[in-house]
């Protein structure tokens, strides 16, 4: 999708501050942002340790140093705004960031000139009831995902497809995941790649035991409903953050989400088969869905 005239001028530089590769290239983006003439504010965030972040209601862009995980954290924030993101690549996975150290002047001359994409990637909103009432909500990107906790034992789910009985599983666990998250956790698992532009759900077992051992893509009106039975330990996590522990008789009801996270795209349309041969060249051990 073109942006037409769009022009970001108030942009946001999030550098990881615990790689120390991220500072180097920052420092760079912001020289080179701030001689074009644009507004730069730097923010050295901890991506792992901290939740505070400056005021975005004024920021047109936001752009992060760092790897995939990093840009996920940063798209917490960003989505619900509808501010773009942009990745700048500093960590060992690439499957989301979108610049290089090797061909970051060039595309920041795109930036600077409006010569990109936006691309909407579907999120999910995930909610946690217990007792009948509310009691968590979360923005998806990647994957919610119900397992095993401390006890190493299988747990017993049972899932619902639009107020209807769909299937029941022992396993480890079972991820339900975004086209994002298909080259997340799910991609570990043996799940599909799904391409960003498609708008589905993904449910996908985790060492399933006597149970559906096939992901399931589900379309994006589909609303699930996730009944744990807690014999043992079992949690729920999204987005790799801290775990919930879940009770006997709570539903995590999942489906789309209002907001879409918009990430910014300088290549070709295809350029996600042609990233994901690479990344898969550069980590074999993937190809085996073992990362």
């Amino acid at each position: 999708m073109s942006l037409g005239p769009f022009r970001p001028q108030n942009i946001l530089l999030m550098p990881n501050v615990v790689v120390p590769k991220a500072i180097v290239l920052a420092a760079r983006v912001n020289d080179f942002l701030t001689s074009a003439g644009l507004n730069v504010e730097v923010y050295n965030y901890n991506f792992e340790n901290s939740n505070k972040l400056p005021d975005l209601s004024k920021i047109d862009l936001v752009i992060v140093v760092g790897g995939d995980g990093s840009l996920l954290r940063a798209g917490h924030y960003c989505a619900p705004l509808g501010i773009p993101l942009l990745g700048v690549q500093s960590g060992r996975l690439g499957f989301l960031v979108e610049i290089t150290e090797n061909n970051l002047e060039e595309n920041l001359e795109k930036l600077f000139k409006g010569e990109y994409r936006l691309e909407r990637r579907m999120m999910l909103t995930a909610e946690l009831f217990s007792e009948g009432q509310l009691k968590q909500c979360w923005d998806v990107i990647n994957e919610a995902v119900i397992c095993r906790g401390k006890d190493v034992h299988p747990i017993e789910l049972r899932v619902d497809l639009n107020e209807g009985y769909m299937n029941s599983y022992i396993a480890d666990g079972v991820i339900v995941a975004t086209p994002t998250g298909s080259t997340a956790y799910a991609l570990a698992a043996g799940g599909p790649i799904l391409p960003p532009e498609l708008r589905n759900m993904l449910i996908l077992p985790i060492a399933p035991h006597l149970s559906l051992d096939r992901a399931v893509v589900l379309a994006e009106g589909a609303k699930v409903n996730l009944y744990p039975s807690i014999k043992h330990d079992v949690v729920l996590s999204v987005d790799g953050m801290e775990p919930v522990q879940l009770q006997e008789g709570d539903r995590i009801s999942i489906q789309a989400n209002q907001h879409s996270l918009c990430m910014v795209r300088f290549g070709e349309p295809n350029y996600f088969y042609r990233d994901l041969a690479a990344v898969m060249q550069r980590n074999p051990i993937l190809e085996n869905g073992k990362a």
